[in-house]
């Protein structure tokens, strides 16, 4: 008898009833014929009942006298009566062997295998003759109760006068026949399957309560029943939570992966990115001397004129012209597309530069200044003068009080930005700055002693008098050769005197070609070269890069006079007075003279 009971349904013995285990069906088939033809059946031993054996094997068996008439077989008659063997009786073990033979009216006999093993015999026990049920009764077997089994003065059987324990209906139903017997429904599982049909505790929801409670050897079977309400609410909250982090992430992970994968094909095969249009607005960008393509867009992006570096490369690659941009400042506008661009940049209009031109004097350049700054007339020069030892300056530079301007001959020819809102001390010191560069690239410290020339300030100044005299790089040449002829002192023909009229404009301030010879032999500046022998004090221009190889490789064909025959571009060249008196007359012919 257990705890848990037995109910009169059909259901099976319940799997966490303690004695559930039941090793076949040992009564009568549905017909009312015993299964097994009559024949004793003998059930294999579990290893725990061999156990309990060799423990009975230990202690002894029982004998006829121990047991008061007990054996292992019980015989009635000549009834064929099912006979169990290798099943001994409930054994407790410490307290001896002890069987209990039970009988049940009106029930079928039943062997129940567990820890211990209960042997029910009598229970209504059937007769067979000749194949057939027996009416009559069989009668109960009394046996003699143990004197050492400390239930022996209890009844031996159970009477229809006690209750049925089996009858209640919370009682476990008994088990059935195998022929009898129907599979259980396997429970029914919607959406979201608990832990026990394998799902993972983290989608269940399951937390450390949950398995205290499934530890709780007290708890009955209808509280875990009864686990199913609002517990199993909570815990399909949890999971469907759990599940939106999961999708979450992977849907984060997804998202990024195709973001980064649209991202690098377009960045390697997909156009660059660019604005539209024309642009807005007004932005000034000065663009570095040597910058290129790349270096160009990427001032441009950061100026906010461009959208990307590559689109500005691709549409200066695709202008014709696109090469042509140099190094200066522009007047551009913000968010341009990028062929507009590089169409505004080759536009002289956008170009915010100041360009000094090759031989130009700096006052020429002090104007352009002002210009471009929107600055009073003359306020460059009134820096230039006051401030050019602030602008780096050779040490070789402004030997002599003499020189009219210090900055002159520094100022070298290029193109530099100017735009509104600049300094013009800031210019001319990028303008000092690159000359300074350029003179030291071309060694003019060794070259002036090559050339018989006191310092590197003679070398400017005679190159700036051949930038101002020649028109073609084959001129400059033959110029530079001129110089240092009459420079000579074993000069007859001019007895060191240069005699340059462009000495004599610089002085004036003027470039004029028609100057009489009253005027010049009779104005005694140190700048004018028909009354003054050798060089003037300092340079009466800016040199470019021309005139100033020129002057480090002049020719050496005896050259001692030049003659403008056109008046403009065409320079002859004389080694003779005689020679030169024809090219002036071919002048003064050309001019009307």
């Amino acid at each position: 008898m257990t705890e848990y009971g037995r109910g009169a349904g059909s259901e099976p013995w319940n799997p966490e009833d303690p004695l559930y285990g039941d090793g076949g069906w040992g009564g009568q088939a549905a017909d009312g014929q015993s299964p097994y033809g009559g024949q004793p059946q003998h059930y294999p031993q579990q290893p725990q009942q061999q156990h309990q054996q060799h423990q009975q094997s230990q202690y002894g068996e029982w004998s006829p006298d121990q047991q008061g008439g007990y054996s292992q077989e019980q015989q009635y008659g000549a009834q064929n009566q099912q006979q169990y063997e290798g099943q001994g009786g409930q054994q407790y073990h410490g307290q001896g062997q002890q069987q209990y033979p039970q009988q049940y009216p009106g029930q079928e006999q039943q062997q129940y295998v567990d820890q211990g093993q209960q042997q029910y015999n009598g229970q209504n026990q059937q007769q067979y003759h000749d194949g057939g049920w027996d009416n009559g009764t069989q009668h109960q077997v009394t046996y003699a109760a143990d004197p050492n089994d400390p239930y022996g003065n209890q009844a031996a059987g159970y009477t229809g006068e006690q209750p049925d324990f089996y009858g209640t209906p919370d009682a476990y139903p008994p088990p059935e026949p195998p022929a009898r017997r129907r599979a259980e429904p396997e429970p029914e599982i919607d959406w979201d399957p608990g832990p026990d049909q394998g799902e993972h505790a983290f989608f269940a929801g399951g937390d450390d309560d949950d398995d205290l409670d499934d530890d709780d050897p007290k708890a009955g079977r209808g509280d875990r029943k009864g686990r199913g309400g609002k517990g199993d609410k909570g815990k399909k909250r949890r999971s469907g939570c759990a599940c939106l982090v999961v999708v979450l992430v992977f849907g984060g992970g997804i998202g990024g992966v195709g973001y980064y994968g649209y991202h690098t094909y377009q960045n390697r095969f997909g156009p660059a990115p660019d604005y539209a249009g024309d642009g807005t607005g007004e932005v000034t960008v000065e663009i570095p001397k040597g910058a290129l393509g790349s270096a160009i867009g990427r001032v441009l992006k950061d100026a906010g004129v461009v959208k990307s570096v590559d689109a500005f490369v691709s549409a200066q690659q695709t202008n014709p012209d696109g090469t042509k941009i140099q190094a200066g400042a522009y007047l551009l506008k913000k968010e341009m597309s990028a062929a507009s661009a590089v169409k505004l940049m080759l536009d002289p209009k956008s170009q915010n530069n100041v360009i000094v031109a090759p031989g130009q004097r700096n006052v020429v350049v002090y104007q352009a200044i002002d210009k471009k700054l929107d600055l009073a007339d003359g306020a460059t020069e009134k820096i230039a003068k006051k401030e050019y030892k602030t602008f780096g300056l050779p040490s070789w530079a402004n030997d002599s009080k003499a020189i009219k301007d210090p900055l002159e001959g520094f100022l070298y020819p290029a193109t530099y930005p100017a735009a509104k809102g600049m300094k013009p001390e800031a210019i001319l010191k990028q303008m000092v700055t690159q000359a300074k560069e350029r003179y030291a690239a071309y060694n003019l410290t060794a070259k002036a002693k090559e050339l018989n020339l006191q310092n590197p300030l003679q070398v400017v100044t005679v190159a700036s008098l051949v930038q101002a005299e020649g028109k073609t790089h084959d001129d400059f040449r033959k110029m530079a050769e001129v110089v240092y002829n009459r420079l000579k002192t074993t000069n007859t023909e001019t007895n060191r005197l240069l005699q340059f009229d462009s000495t004599f404009n610089y002085l004036k301030g003027q470039s004029n070609i028609h100057i009489s010879e009253s005027e010049i032999n009779s104005n005694k500046d140190p700048y004018n070269t028909y009354t003054r022998k050798g060089l003037p004090p300092g340079p009466i221009g800016n040199p470019g890069d021309d005139a100033i190889k020129a002057t480090l490789n002049p020719t050496s064909d005896g050259w001692v006079y030049f003659v403008a025959t056109d008046g403009q571009s065409n320079t002859e060249f004389a080694k003779t007075y005689a020679e030169f008196q024809r090219l002036k007359d071919k002048f003064n012919e050309s001019s009307g003279n």
